[in-house]
Formats: C-alpha cells, sequence, structure tokens
C-alpha cells in the first residue's frame, strides 16, 4: 500500500508546473532590433571649401545646432571678443538690479593699470563721470579698451575681482576651453578661448535685448562728459557698414564683435538674419591677404558673409518624426474590441539638417516597454520610446503613447482572476495537499471496509459453528 501512495505524490508532483512554485513574473518579449540603415552623409557639407582660418564655427542661434565645425573645440587667442564676456556680466548685473544702465560711473584711479600704449580706447580720464549704457557703447562698438576697466570696477568693485566673475561665469555656461586674464583681450599668455565657446556665450548675449542693439549699432555719440566733448565713433564690423570701400558690407549682418591681435590675428563673430532664422559665424585666426596689385581683402569679413550664406542657402529645419504617425503596435489583453493598439510619437523631432538629406531614410530604434498589456488602455499611455540618429548622431528620443482606448472585458477579466487564482504558487500546493488528503482518507476508508468485511465473514462463520455444535 504505501508504495502505491508513494507513486501517487510523485505523480502529482510532477504534474505541478515547477516555475508555479516560484513568486516572479515572465520577462516581457524583447523589441526585434531594427534593421540598420547606412549613414546618410551630405554633399553640401563635404563640397564646402575650408574656410581660411585657424578656427571656425557657425551655429543656429535659436536651436544651437552646430551646422559646420572647423577646430572648434582649440583654444586660441580671442582679442577683443572677450568684450562680449565683459559686457554680458555688466548687463546681467543690471538685470538682478546691482545697476542701472543710466548709473553714473567715475572713473577710478590705476583703472588703466593693465592697459597698452597703441590699444583701442576712448581717452577715459581719472575722475570723469559717464554712464553704463555709454561705457558699454564704448567697448562693443568702438572696441574701447578703457571703457571695459571701468565696467569691471563699476560691476566687481576691481578688475580682479571681475576676472575672477568671469570665469566662473564661463564654467557655469560650460565654456570648458575658456580662461580669463583681463576684461579687454589684450594678449595673454593664460587668456584664451574656443570657436564653440564664442559661440555658446554670444548665443546667450544675443538674448539681452539690450545687447542685441548695442552690437548692431553702425555710429554712436557718446554726449560731452564733465572732462570731455562728444565722442563720435563708427562700429569696427566691416559687415555692418562701408569702412572698406563698402565691399564686406553684408545686409542680413545683425553684429557682433571684431577682435585683432598680432599673436591672435583678425577675429570676428558675427551675426545674420534672413526670415526668421538667425545664424551665428565665428572666425578666429584669418589674416588679410594683399594682392600683386598692393589690394588688400580682409579675409575675415569675407569669410564671414561666405559662412552666412552657405548656411543660410544649406540647412533647413525638418520634422524627423511625425506625432501623428504611429510606429508600431502593442498587444492588448483582456478586452473585447481590440487585440493591439497602435503606438505614436509623444511629440515631434525636428533638427535643422543640410537640405540634401532626407529625415525618412534615419535610423529609428523603437523599443516597447512589454510585447502587450492588459486592458484598460487609455490613449496617451507611455508603452515605449523612439530614438532617432544618423550613425553615432542622435537627433532626440521621444515616448511612444497609445494611439486609442482599448476598454477592459469583464467577463475576460473575471476568466483571468480565476485562473491566475488557481496559478499562485500556494493555491497549487493547497491543491496537491488536499488532493493527498483525499487519496490518503480513500485508501483509509478502503482498508476498514475490507477488514470489517472479513470480520463480519469470520462472525458469521463462527456463530454458524457454534449453532452446529450445540445440535
Amino acid at each position: 500500500m504505501r508504495k502505491y501512495i508513494a507513486l501517487f505524490l510523485t505523480l502529482l508532483l510532477c504534474l505541478t508546473p515547477l516555475n508555479a512554485l516560484a513568486a516572479k513574473e515572465p520577462d516581457p518579449t524583447p523589441t526585434p532590433a531594427p534593421t540598420p540603415k547606412p549613414v546618410q552623409v551630405s554633399e553640401l557639407l563635404t563640397a564646402l571649401e575650408t574656410p581660411a582660418c585657424k578656427a571656425a564655427l557657425l551655429m543656429d542661434a535659436e536651436t544651437g545646432t552646430v551646422l559646420y565645425d572647423l577646430h572648434g573645440e582649440d583654444k586660441n587667442y580671442p582679442a577683443s571678443i572677450t568684450k562680449i564676456m565683459t559686457a554680458l556680466l555688466t548687463l546681467e548685473a543690471v538685470d538682478r538690479g546691482e545697476l542701472s544702465l543710466d548709473r553714473v560711473v567715475t572713473v577710478p584711479e590705476g583703472f588703466d593699470a593693465d592697459l597698452e600704449l597703441g590699444g583701442t580706447s576712448q581717452n577715459l580720464k581719472v575722475g570723469e563721470e559717464i554712464n553704463v549704457l555709454e561705457l558699454l557703447y564704448c567697448a562693443l562698438v568702438a572696441s574701447a579698451n578703457d571703457a571695459c576697466n571701468v565696467l569691471a570696477v563699476a560691476v566687481a568693485g576691481d578688475v580682479p575681482s571681475f576676472v575672477s566673475l568671469m570665469n566662473h561665469r564661463s564654467e557655469e555656461l560650460g565654456l570648458t576651453g575658456t580662461h580669463y586674464v583681463n576684461a579687454h583681450g589684450l594678449h595673454a599668455e593664460e587668456h584664451y578661448t574656443t570657436a564653440r565657446d564664442i559661440a555658446v556665450l554670444t548665443r546667450l548675449a544675443l538674448q539681452n535685448e539690450t545687447f542685441a542693439t548695442l552690437v548692431s549699432t553702425k555710429n554712436h555719440t557718446v554726449p560731452a562728459t564733465n572732462l570731455s566733448g562728444e565722442r563720435r565713433f563708427s562700429s569696427t564690423n566691416a559687415l555692418l557698414l562701408p569702412i572698406y570701400d563698402g565691399r564686406y558690407v553684408y545686409p542680413r549682418a545683425i553684429g557682433v564683435k571684431t577682435g585683432t591681435t598680432s599673436a591672435a590675428g583678425k577675429c570676428l563673430v558675427s551675426a545674420a538674419k534672413r526670415g526668421e532664422r538667425t545664424l551665428i559665424c565665428v572666425l578666429l585666426g584669418t589674416e588679410d591677404i594683399v594682392d600683386e596689385s598692393g589690394k588688400r581683402t580682409r579675409v575675415v569679413f569675407t569669410e564671414s558673409k561666405r559662412l552666412l550664406e552657405w548656411g543660410f542657402d544649406s540647412f533647413a529645419e525638418c520634422t524627423m518624426l511625425d506625432s501623428a504617425v504611429p510606429l508600431a503596435e502593442v498587444g492588448v489583453t483582456l478586452s473585447s474590441d481590440m487585440t493591439a493598439v497602435a503606438v505614436k510619437p509623444q511629440g515631434a523631432i525636428t533638427a535643422i539638417l543640410p537640405k540634401d538629406l532626407d529625415p525618412a531614410e534615419f535610423q529609428r530604434d523603437v523599443t516597447l516597454y512589454q510585447s502587450s498589456v492588459e486592458a484598460p488602455v487609455k490613449t496617451g499611455q507611455e508603452l515605449g520610446e523612439v530614438t532617432v540618429r544618423n550613425g553615432d548622431m542622435v537627433y532626440g528620443t521621444v515616448k511612444l503613447v497609445a494611439a486609442a482606448d482599448a476598454e477592459r472585458s469583464e467577463l475576460l477579466s473575471n476568466l483571468k482572476a480565476v485562473k491566475d487564482f488557481f496559478a499562485k504558487p500556494l493555491v497549487r500546493i493547497a491543491l496537491v495537499v488536499l488532493g493527498v488528503a483525499l487519496v490518503l482518507l480513500t485508501l483509509r476508508f478502503g482498508v476498514l471496509g475490507k477488514r470489517r468485511t472479513r470480520y463480519e465473514g469470520h462472525a458469521k462463520g463462527y456463530r454458524g459453528r457454534s449453532r452446529r455444535n450445540r445440535r
């Protein structure tokens, strides 16, 4: 009998799935890897003639997208392009209420300690009274070094403290290739920056309306002060006005700043606007070209115009992912209405791209969180994500959401609840124990029944013999 009981228990255990004893949810089916698409290469980029400079960078001002980069991370001397940071810090102090544009500043003693003879200036004098706005015009339009030092003292109390503030602000802005030694840009070995950092800084500065007005100014007159008569000057940016016979004027130009030293070469940060688009161009380390006839070509202006026009002509904003177009389906259970729901991007992905690239040919990496989900499903429920890229260039990642509702079926839900109940490990174990108990009870009562039958049979035989003996 024990042999039969052991055999029965073994059979029950074999029929019980092993994974039912572990409280573990099954892993979702992974999303199949997409078929790789070849990297799209723009002929517009490869065909562009390399600018004649040490470094160049072209940036879309609205998005910060870099359209062209030539040694943009290399450290170079910025010369008077430094004045962009000086002006930005001054205007940020104005925005915080620490200064005002009409505040009159007295030129302090020793303000010119680090200035050199022959550098650009507006001949400010100790004790001269001039307001902050006029100092900014002197610094950005006339590129006056002395005005920068006066502004530095007005903002930070002294020039060294202002330079520390310049470097601190650079760190905040992520200008990792920049280090300042002075407020004006006269040459110093440890005073350097990169084309990329300049573009990032200029993009921020142009968002300040006062800065944008200052750097687009062609001519300006500073009113007379207590120690000087009127000062009249013009911008040093030949893209804005006909400084050199007018051949460099670029009607779309809106700024920004020139810079020149013997170590830095001829430098220019320019900005131009066409329609709703604004581009920023940085050129560092150019040199003028003089032909055999003695005619001079100021390369920094010709190359800036060429890059800006190329940028406007060659790039456009493209929608690479439309939020209205479904990209995949996710299975739906417990719904009598549908077996799958379409998923679509939660938002569009746009980018500034060369016009000869087709974003439809870019790679779309779709990841679904689960191969199927239980109803109810609500429109907009996050079910995955998609990344758009071209080779190693990632243009964005957005969530994939349900495009429609999927209602839950009460009947299917109740059936699943029953199924899930009996699938629980403890319930399965309890059923096994109950089955064993029933078997044992059945066997026990079966044995007792046989014994009782035998006993009754023996008793009848004994009573029959007893009667025969009495006879």
